[in-house]
């Protein structure tokens, strides 16, 4: 069974939740309503959902005038926002006119009416967005509560990141709730590079796909694409650091919600599916801590298992119509001879398997190995050209070589 057929209950099993944790709505730079945010995720089969607008959690007043939401397009939206959620929407000034203001609703007003028990769960977040320099350094905080963690900054990239890793840790233990941090888009704007990231490494987590137009998902002639940043970095952490590799995390980055297209940031492009014992921020934190999760961007695995004592890594695949699959092993193996790993060996594919099921055993000699899904089918909604739906697992074998 895939999650995508898992009865919409709580269960003593773990099962799979969809979910988006990178979001943006009008309490920053996105163009909609939280409640209609989350209404579209919840009608199109997410399980949970975190909007993380920038520098904010969405607490006390913010009001935004008519005017400037129909410069934005937003206009027949927010006519149809005061109809379906007239009991939580206000308004002040003469609504007969474009001079009149919407009051956004905080998360506490809005969640509760969303909030479905093993159904639908909406978790409060932030993008913490620092930078170093000239370079964007944003960081998302999952299940964060009281006041939004201002950026920490830094006298490096790297430090940027700790700083504001250790903020979220010290409200973690304050308020005793599990708090997730992941790094946003490393090429956005070329903000953070593998070397970098790989150095931070109480980091364990970071965008392996953002479905934004304009991060570089692929790089470009003189970056790396993001899935050579994951084998770069990871490379680096079993090797220079032994430190544990990071996790991949797939998100919308949505902002657009009028109109589709290529070039706007728009929702269903990218999500994780957490293998939970229950749809609740604390399981779903403690199975993606825990790697027990997956990214896509559209390919669904009805399951994927790391068996350590047979040192095998299993993923099958949910039919998708006629479409074809292949999986991708890929890994950095350790010399032989215990010299250097030259570029050429760096998260190279060890295996490829056509079908819906594939299976690697490990050798030993593995760093790490990862398996990518590509389908040949396009996206539903696109934000590259030439795009095919993908997921992506997390890495797994490398747990004897760290610290």
């Amino acid at each position: 069974m895939s999650h995508a057929d898992a009865p919409p209950t709580a269960s003593a099993s773990p099962r799979w939740y969809k979910g988006n944790l990178h979001t943006h709505s009008l309490w920053s730079d996105g163009d909609d309503f939280p409640e209609r945010i989350a209404a579209w995720y919840r009608d199109n089969g997410y399980q949970f959902l975190g909007i993380s607008d920038h520098n904010t959690i969405q607490t006390g007043e913010k009001w935004v005038r008519f005017a400037d939401l129909k410069k934005r397009g937003a206009a027949a939206a927010t006519r149809q926002y005061l109809k379906d959620f007239a009991d939580l929407a206000k308004t002040r000034g003469d609504t007969s006119t474009e001079a009149f203001e919407i009051r956004l609703s905080p998360f506490a007003d809005y969640a509760p009416k969303f909030d479905r028990p093993g159904e639908f769960l909406m978790i409060p977040s932030e993008e913490i967005s620092d930078k170093f320099e000239q370079k964007p350094i944003h960081m998302n905080a999952t299940n964060i509560a009281g006041e939004a963690i201002k950026p920490q900054g830094g006298s490096s990239v790297v430090e940027v990141i700790r700083n504001n890793l250790k903020a979220a840790e010290e409200r973690s233990r304050e308020l005793n709730r599990p708090i997730l941090v992941h790094l946003n888009h490393p090429n956005f704007k070329w903000g953070v590079t593998a070397e970098e990231i790989a150095e931070a490494v109480e980091e364990r987590f970071f965008e392996v796909f953002n479905g934004h137009p304009i991060v570089y998902q692929e790089g470009d002639a003189t970056h790396p694409s993001i899935d050579r940043i994951w084998d770069i970095a990871n490379t680096l952490r079993v090797t220079a650091f032994k430190a544990a590799p990071l996790f991949g995390v797939g998100t919308d980055d949505s902002h657009n919600y009028h109109v589709s297209g290529m070039t706007r940031a728009t929702s269903g492009r990218g999500w994780v599916c957490v293998r939970a014992k229950s749809l609740s921020a604390a399981d779903l934190i403690a199975a993606m801590k825990a790697g027990d999760f997956y990214a896509s961007s559209g390919v669904v695995l009805s399951d994927v298992r790391y068996d350590a004592a047979a040192g095998a890594l299993k993923v099958s695949v949910a039919a998708d119509g006629d479409a074809k699959f292949v999986t991708r092993f890929i890994g950095t193996l350790a010399p032989d001879d215990g010299k250097s790993i030259p570029p050429e060996a760096v998260g190279v594919e060890l295996a490829k398997v056509e079908g819906r099921n594939a299976t690697y055993k490990l050798t030993g000699k593995e760093l790490y190995v990862r398996a990518q899904i590509t389908s040949d089918q396009t996206p539903a909604n696109p934000c590259m050209k030439d795009q095919k739906k993908q997921a992506w697992t997390q890495p797994v074998g490398w747990e004897k070589r760290v610290k």
